[in-house]
């Protein structure tokens, strides 16, 4: 990926993420010039099964594109990642940052028909916020003292100190706005949301099909009738069914596919992605627990190797953080090249020096090149005396794992937001609800996170946020890898589709059939 890849985005994210973000426009741009009939069924080859349909727990990529088309969020990100009104038309902090009140719009309804206002968005914020609920973005809301309702279509926030990062955080689905009325176990089987398309029909394995949302509230309504998102478990497969005209779209993951599928009926578009490729490893299991042999582990690998392997050296070598805007500069790290020695060292100081065995989970389906980086880690660390011991399960089971903290160490791919704090604050500050899955945390972190939330001042963030990346980088917490790209696949057929650095599919709203 060239170092200039998200230029614009990173001037645009610059401006958007600041807590003093406000606006009363009508929402994210959906105009983009395509010609194409309103109307017509688009089907989307994915290659797993969503392990979930209820938002505030869906971390799998295949269940938050779908979710994503469901549900609203109280802002959004437009294409180039800017926040923008979604159910709230406009947002303002107080003088002294502790308060920010959010006027929503009128006139919304969720899939069921009845009306979307305050009371749900006070229910909801508060019950992501609960620890009971187990939602995966809670603390995103940590800086969240008390939610108000003073009307029907104003919240106010009560914050404990300054957020910068809070207008951005709320963009994502994992913070969807339910209705008051339904519960986890209804939303579950059905979906109920204030997106553009609503739950119509699903066949467990086999495909879930969206239809058009005719009430959906955005200035220009979804010109598709419907969406479906097909099973097919191999990306060749799915490239197959596109050239017999059965699959209109696709997300690739895999360059050879996307390479091999290139041409003729399908057109590809290629779009450099926020998210991460990871070792993940739990620094709380076993010999895990020693920074030296966490240390010994980074020294050990040839990140542009596994790149290379992997993913056809389609990307570049990553630091912690991939937004633009506090992007970390990978040579700032103990060994930024493959030091075998100084990892037979490391190994040495932590009395380890015949070697360790790291038990490693590892997701097949859920992206494509994740049995072929962890096969090219596992050979490069043999040579270095560590030798993870793969276990590589089906998508849903991994998740599972993942989310209870239950692995020594993860071979990942992680979605990335254009802010630091939504992106790391829960795992790796010690109140962070995802911290069990990261593994890691430190009084200087927790330290750190509070300081780039409370100003919203871009050069003093972008200071703490380096500071932040030193410290995981020093203390290895994990073995970051490289960023990659997706690769979008479409028939001649589709028009106005926009993909997103973040890899969000919400632009089927403007995509049409022609």
């Amino acid at each position: 990926m060239p170092r200039g890849a998200f230029s614009a985005i990173g001037a645009a994210a610059a401006l958007s993420i600041a807590l003093t973000s406000c606006s009363s426009s009508p929402g994210p741009a959906t105009s983009t010039g395509a010609a194409g009939a309103a109307g017509g069924n688009l089907v989307i080859g994915v290659t797993t099964d969503p392990d979930t349909l209820f938002p505030w727990k869906a971390t799998q990529f295949q269940a938050v594109n779908v979710l994503t088309n469901i549900y609203g969020t109280l802002t959004e990100f437009d294409k180039d990642l800017n926040v923008v009104p979604g159910l709230a038309e406009s947002w303002k902090p107080s003088e002294d940052g502790k308060t920010l009140t959010l006027t929503l719009r009128k006139g919304v309804t969720f899939g069921d028909g009845s009306a979307f206002d305050s009371k749900d968005v006070k229910t909801s914020l508060e019950k992501i916020m609960a620890e009971a609920t187990a939602a995966v973005a809670r603390a995103s809301l940590s800086s969240v003292k008390s939610v108000e309702a003073p009307d029907a279509h104003t919240v106010v926030l009560n914050l404990t100190t300054p957020d910068a990062a809070l207008p951005a955080n709320l963009a994502t689905v994992n913070m969807a706005m339910l209705s008051s009325d339904d519960t986890e176990e209804k939303l579950n089987t059905t979906p109920n949301g204030t997106g553009p398309f609503t739950m119509k029909k699903r066949v467990a394995s086999q495909s879930i099909t969206l239809a058009r949302n005719d009430k959906y509230w955005g200035g220009e309504k979804p010109k598709l009738g419907g969406v479906e998102f097909r099973v097919i478990p191999d990306e060749s497969s799915i490239v197959s069914a596109m050239q017999s005209g059965n699959v209109q779209l696709a997300v690739f993951n895999d360059p050879l596919v996307a390479q091999t599928a290139q041409g003729g009926a399908i057109t590809i578009t290629k779009t450099p992605q926020l998210s991460y490729h990871a070792l993940q490893l739990n620094a709380t299991h076993g010999d895990l627990k020693d920074l030296n042999v966490r240390l010994a582990i980074q020294c050990a690998v040839d990140r542009k190797q596994v790149l290379d392997t992997a993913a056809l050296g389609e990307g570049e070598v990553t630091g912690p953080i991939t937004s633009p805007v506090f992007k970390s500069d990978p040579q700032q790290r103990p060994c930024p090249t493959r030091d075998v020695a100084k990892a037979a060292d490391y190994l040495g100081k932590a009395g380890k020096a015949s070697g360790v065995t790291i038990k490693t989970i590892v997701s097949q389906g859920e992206y494509a090149t994740s049995v072929n980086e962890a096969q090219n880690l596992k050979a490069q660390l043999a040579e270095a005396k560590i030798n993870l011991d793969l276990e590589v399960l089906e998508s849903g089971a991994f998740v599972d794992k993942w989310v209870a903290g239950d692995f020594d160490a993860a071979v990942a791919l992680n979605g990335g937001r254009p802010d630091p704090d939504g992106m790391y604050g829960r795992y790796f500050t010690s109140t962070g609800n995802l911290n069990k899955v990261a593994g890691y945390s430190s009084p200087e972190l927790d330290k750190l996170f509070a300081e780039g939330k409370a100003t919203t001042d871009q050069a003093e963030r972008k200071a703490i946020y380096a500071k932040v990346s030193a410290e995981l980088e020093n203390n290895a917490a994990w073995i970051w890898l490289f960023t990659s790209y997706t690769y979008t696949g479409t028939t001649a057929q589709v028009k106005g589709f926009v993909p997103m650095a973040n890899g969000s599919l919400q632009y089927l709203r403007t995509t049409t059939l022609s």
